[in-house]
Parts: structure tokens; C-alpha cells; sequence
């Protein structure tokens, strides 16, 4: 069965975004549920350099991405920051039977590997982008040759999420119209401008484009039989044991992720003996806040 609905933004939303020059690139996946996705993606530094892969989470796209990229490129690293599907550049579901958390590992799977092929991968996973990204490298860790968790997680469903995501989660759910930019804003200690608002709408032109932003806080598994839990239990289990270099380079005020910081630190082999950095005066969507000392710090641990 296919889509009933994908949806694929204008590409005049995405003219003048603010400190965001880079070229557009897409691939499509051949999706067993609907056939053709595009997913859309930017990269910066040398082809051959070192992959670092950049994923995002909820509300956002690669934009979050602006303040990292030039300062990996710098670096000699070829930075690639995709868009989920249904978010960005990348087409949209338009309903929200058709997100669950399988399908989008399953995406993000198909672009990295299937379609991009990268190997020796150094992930920076926050938000979405680690839940997406941990199961990745805990189900195809011989891709892989490092992980940074910035204000993410793998959760089970065996321990309940704070009080302030279940607030936020329905606070998305019951929105009559999801203002995506405030829900950005929301996350960040640094004010956006209007024009970097108007960046995070951009992929979304109405409500209809949506579904993705809308489905993800259900995604998450805050209930031990949840359709995911088993996956990530799996995965979590995988990870504690992998001796990739795993750096946890949370900020110092996240609500919403923050308890997991001393989680990973502890539970992961890979995590052991390595210097993990606290970012400052930085909120949950920390690449915002303090992109530029946070991509140092990356390119720092691929340098080694």
C-alpha cells in the first residue's frame, strides 16, 4: 500500500534562510510502504574526509545544523546532516498512521547506507536524532567508528519520561495549529531572530505538512509495552557492550533529556575514560545554543 498522502514542500520556502548557503541534495529511498521517498540533505568539508553524520530531531530539520557544519568542514570532516522524513527538505507523510519509530530507523537506515554507503561514521544524535541514530549504530555498529549523545536518549518504556515532555507531547497532540518555531524557541536559552523562525516554518506551509512533527512525541516509548520497547531493549543491551568511542556532550540545561547524561556516562562501554564535556548556558536544542563549541568538541574526538 502506498502513501495516501506525501506531501513535498515548495522549494521557494527554503530561498534566503539566514546563514544557511548550502546546496540542496537529495536521494530517494524506495520505500516498501510507499514507494519513492526524498530525502532531502546538505554536507560541508572535504568528500573524502572523515563522515561525521548529523541528525536531527523534534520540530527541527539540518537548519539546526548551520552553526556545525562550516566549523567541522574547517576541520577536514565531511559533515552530512539529513532531513528526517517529514521534516525539511525530505518529502512528508501526510498522516500520522504513517510515522512509527520502525519506519524512521528504516529511513535513516536506507540514506545512510543504502543510498549514501557510508562507513567509519561518527553520529551526533540529539533529540529524535539519537533515538533514531543509537538504534542505527547498536543494529549496524560495523558502520560505525564513533557516537556523540547531545541531549538524547534509547528509552524503553521502563522508566517513565519527565513531567515536561509528557506536557510537551500533549501540548503538540492537541495544538489546533502546531507552531513549530515557539516549540523551537521553547527548547533554546539564545532568542532567534524572526528570520530564523520563519527558517523552522519553512518546511511546513500549512497543517496538512504536519503529520511528522505531530506523530514523533507519541513515537517515544514511555510505556514498557510499547511498539518500540522491545527494539530498544535490544539495542540498549547492544550498546552497553560496543567498544566505540561513545562521547555524551549534553548541555547543562535540558529538562527534558538531562537525567540521561549521567545514564549514558555510565552504562556505556565506549563511554569509559574519555573526557565528556558539559556545555553552558545551552537548553535541549544545545547545536542552537552553542553550535560552534559543540561541533569543536566533535571535531576534537574525530581528531583525537
Amino acid at each position: 500500500m502506498g502513501f495516501v498522502r506525501l506531501l513535498r514542500t515548495p522549494d521557494d520556502r527554503f530561498t534566503d534562510l539566514p546563514d544557511f548557503p548550502f546546496e540542496p541534495k537529495y536521494v530517494e529511498l524506495d520505500d516498501p510502504h510507499g514507494g519513492l521517498i526524498r530525502v532531502g540533505y546538505v554536507e560541508a568539508g572535504p568528500a573524502d574526509g572523515p563522515v561525521v553524520l548529523l541528525l536531527h530531531g523534534e520540530p527541527s530539520w539540518s537548519y539546526l545544523y548551520r552553526k556545525m557544519l562550516p566549523v567541522l568542514a574547517t576541520a577536514g570532516l565531511r559533515a552530512i546532516a539529513p532531513d528526517l522524513v517529514g521534516f525539511g527538505r525530505s518529502d512528508k507523510p501526510g498522516d500520522l498512521t504513517d510515522h512509527s519509530y520502525a519506519r524512521h530507523v528504516e529511513w535513516m537506515r536506507g540514506f545512510a547506507f543504502d543510498a549514501l554507503d557510508l562507513h567509519d561514521v561518527t553520529l551526533v544524535g540529539q533529540d529524535w536524532g539519537g533515538l533514531i541514530g543509537l538504534r542505527l549504530v547498536a543494529e549496524h555498529p560495523s558502520r560505525f567508528a564513533r557516537v556523540v549523545a547531545a541531549n538524547t536518549g534509547l528509552p524503553t518504556g521502563d522508566v517513565d519520561m519527565p513531567a515536561v515532555w509528557h506536557s510537551f507531547r500533549e501540548a503538540v497532540q492537541k495544538a489546533p495549529v502546531l507552531d513549530v518555531a515557539r516549540f523551537v524557541q521553547s527548547g533554546c536559552r539564545s532568542t532567534l531572530s524572526e528570520q530564523e523562525r520563519a527558517a523552522y516554518d519553512a518546511p511546513f506551509p500549512n497543517e496538512m505538512y504536519k503529520a511528522a512533527p505531530r506523530a514523533m512525541p507519541g513515537l517515544v516509548p514511555y510505556r514498557p509495552d510499547d511498539p518500540a520497547s522491545e527494539a530498544n531493549r535490544a539495542a540498549w543491551k547492544t550498546l552497553t557492550e560496543l567498544e566505540i568511542p561513545f562521547l555524551v556532550a549534553f548541555s547543562d540545561g535540558d529538562p527534558i533529556t538531562g537525567g540521561m547524561g549521567p545514564i549514558l556516562k555510565r552504562s556505556m562501554k565506549g563511554a569509559e575514560g574519555l573526557e565528556h564535556p558539559v556545555i553552558a548556558d545551552a537548553g535541549h536544542f544545545l547545536q542552537e545554543d552553542a553550535g560552534e563549541e559543540l561541533a569543536g568538541h566533535v571535531a576534537r574526538f574525530v581528531r583525537g
